[in-house]
């Protein structure tokens, strides 16, 4: 497909918009009331605990095994029909789970949606497709801003709806993943060119195989480091903040439900508005670098906030973190061909699903040893402190990379004169 702007391109980046709000709604719509669904399924609340951690990695587990696959297929047989086939599944996982009658059918769900989410990678590699590079990180500050909207907007629904009944938020989600599914099934054009794409291996699809692609590339190996350096830090706040939010300053659900609302509408802003803009006057990997630099500096300064004002400041500094994954993403596009696009993205999705797995456990670990009658590291705000030197290390990582890319570069031209 043609670069330049057209109104099949626009039409096709609207549904991919559309697409990605309607998903993470979808998915956000169910916070607030699945704890309570498998709680009371469960029977118990220390049986609930261990249920909630097998479902959280049961879906990431199967992002990482079916990422790679599904960005192949798109490779293969191109994004349309995979994009509307995984929208299709997500709608049903919903069903599923709308009438689950136990734990075990609620487990086969949480399997299916980790399968159907990663469809996410056939949404990135569309973008690819239908933009060129020097706009790639702008249309990817939109589809995180959609992201964002969805995460904001689905718990929020999925409390009034919660409300109702506990599954009243299942069906809703049913409901918003078949009308994205129609909406494509009229709307979505093919992005990826016949001549373009490229056949299908079991040896690329798998995550292993997948991995290796990001080692295709010098800088493409150091860019997946960083990407996986974001993804770790960024996990952080999955696994402690709720926790932390109550011990050190005493918030309660309320607090931080509108606290995690005003995140996503920071970030919705900083990748919808503000990605663009910045790009286009200091270049992807300069953008990069300063939103990892701002996301350290604000996450160092919410472990040594002493009240709630002062860790509510830091957010928006941290907020200018959203400048990094976009062109992260973008810088990444350009280094690889256009029938592996699908294949790249399920990589980036994997790695990002391995750092979905241990980041939470390290830093679960860490704030455990942080807090207590005694406890083996003196101070509460430990992990937090630590994920801001992590996206440091990211950063200093990005801009060492690129440097050794321009020397090798200027090495070339120099050989051919």
């Amino acid at each position: 497909m043609s670069p330049r702007p057209s109104h099949r391109r626009k039409a096709a980046i609207a549904f991919i918009l559309v697409t990605a709000l309607l998903d993470v709604m979808s998915m956000g719509i169910v916070i607030p009331v699945l704890p309570q669904l498998v709680e009371t399924l469960s029977g118990s609340g220390r049986a609930a605990g261990m249920w909630n951690g097998l479902f959280v990695a049961l879906w990431a587990g199967m992002q990482f095994l079916c990422s790679p696959v599904i960005g192949s297929l798109s490779d293969r047989f191109g994004r349309r029909p995979v994009i509307l086939v995984s929208v299709a599944g997500l709608a049903l996982d919903f069903l599923l789970m709308a009438i689950a009658p136990n734990l075990w059918w609620l487990a086969v769900g949480r399997m299916l949606g980790g399968v159907t989410s990663s469809s996410f990678t056939s949404t990135f590699a569309y973008m690819a497709d239908i933009t060129p590079p020097e706009e790639r990180a702008r249309g990817y500050g939109l589809i995180g801003a959609a992201f964002s909207g969805g995460f904001v907007a689905g718990p929020l629904l999925g409390g009034v709806l919660g409300e109702i009944s506990l599954r009243a938020p299942f069906w809703a989600a049913a409901g918003l993943s078949g009308l994205a599914f129609f909406y494509g099934l009229f709307v979505l054009p093919e992005s990826l060119a016949a001549d373009k794409r490229m056949d299908f291996s079991w040896k690329r699809a798998n995550p292993f195989g997948a991995l290796r692609l990001l080692r295709s590339h010098p800088e493409l190996s150091s860019l997946a480091v960083v990407n996986f350096l974001l993804y770790f830090a960024h996990h952080l706040f999955s696994a402690v903040f709720v926790l932390y939010a109550g011990d050190r300053y005493g918030w309660g659900a309320w607090q931080v439900g509108t606290l995690l609302a005003l995140v996503g509408l920071m970030d919705m802003g900083v990748q919808g508005i503000l990605v663009g803009p910045v790009v286009k006057r200091l270049g992807d990997r300069t953008t990069m670098v300063i939103g990892l630099g701002f996301g350290a500096v604000g996450i160092f300064a919410m472990g040594l906030a002493p009240t709630g004002w002062l860790f509510v400041a830091a957010m928006f500094p941290n907020a200018l973190w959203g400048l990094a994954m976009p062109t992260i993403q973008s810088l990444m596009t350009q280094r690889v061909s256009e029938s592996e696009q699908g294949q790249l993205q399920g990589a980036n999705n994997s790695v990002g699903s391995i750092a979905g797995i241990v980041s939470p456990l390290f830093f679960g670990t860490v704030y455990s040893l942080s807090v207590g009658a005694k406890p083996l590291l003196p101070f509460i705000g430990s992990a937090f402190l630590i994920a801001a030197a992590v996206l440091a290390g990211g950063a200093v990582l990005g801009w060492a990379a690129g440097r050794r890319e321009d020397a090798a570069s200027l090495d070339k031209g120099a050989q051919a004169h």
